[in-house]
């Protein structure tokens, strides 16, 4: 449990582990509480990072100091207060924004990038599509209900339970910074992303309303040599509500790619 500074936020984090550095950035209904099912699995083999964005969680920042663009240097910001030279970044859903910035503007320091159920800011037509749908349906539906799959709300209400609480825990976010979040800012374009030179894996969900695998097929094919693997069932949160299958193609790319 630790603090590192960074742009005027003070960023928590928790390392945990040894072995090859992995950093996980959680999603915009998420926190580092949600890698609950993650933490028990990469810890016994990596050095483990999981940290709470700026205003997110337990991390301190000024609501008007709220900006994606600087995710990237805040996980800098951490690596650097532990003496971690290189890592492998695990990202879910907003998360992306921290780790696709991090692996362009400092590939010299990120050894693979696993993106989960996200775009990293790369908007193509059928992204901004169903990004827009997704925010309706929040409005309507709640965040949860839209992000989960119906039928594992049906089949697990106790962990749905959970998932909402642990989103609950980001009492920080105002109103204003909840719209900004939503909005198509600082967008990575296709010149940019054709200089990505990082392993790429992303990884998307049969049921996923917010990025579906057609939108992510899209992104995909603008990532030099990137993998793609699309997992069944799930919604647009696997590392929660298929945490075995979601844990097995990381912990796969991670062997080949983060060691």
């Amino acid at each position: 449990m630790a603090f590192a500074q960074a742009d005027g936020a003070s960023i928590y984090y928790e390392a945990l582990g040894d072995g090859p550095a992995v950093a996980f950035a959680h999603g915009a209904g998420g926190n580092a509480a949600s890698w609950w099912q993650q933490i028990p699995v990469f810890s016994q083999r990596y050095r483990m990072i999981v940290f709470d964005h700026r205003l997110y969680g337990r991390s301190v920042c000024a609501p008007d100091n709220f900006d994606r663009s600087k995710f990237g240097d805040d996980l800098m910001a951490i690596l650097d207060a532990e003496g971690i030279e290189r890592t492998a970044i695990v990202c879910q859903s907003m998360g992306g924004w921290t780790g696709l910035r991090a692996a362009l503007e400092r590939p010299d320091r990120v050894s693979c990038l696993i993106l989960s159920n996200t775009s990293g800011g790369v908007f193509t037509p059928l992204v901004e599509e169903n990004i827009k749908v997704a925010r309706a349906r929040f409005a309507s539906e709640g965040f949860g209900n839209v992000a989960l799959h119906g039928g594992f709300i049906e089949r697990h209400p106790d962990l749905a339970f959970l998932y909402a609480q642990i989103s609950s825990l980001n009492a920080q976010l105002t109103p204003e910074v909840r719209a900004q979040i939503a909005q198509r800012d600082n967008p990575v374009s296709e010149m940019v992303l054709a200089e990505l030179s990082v392993p790429t894996l992303l990884i998307t969900s049969e049921n996923d309303v917010v990025f579906p695998p057609a939108a992510i097929r899209e992104v995909a094919a603008l990532m030099p040599g990137a993998e793609l693997i699309e997992l069944p069932e799930a919604g647009h949160s696997p590392y929660f509500e298929t945490p075995e299958a979601f844990n097995r193609a990381v912990g796969e790319f991670l062997q080949r790619h983060g060691e």
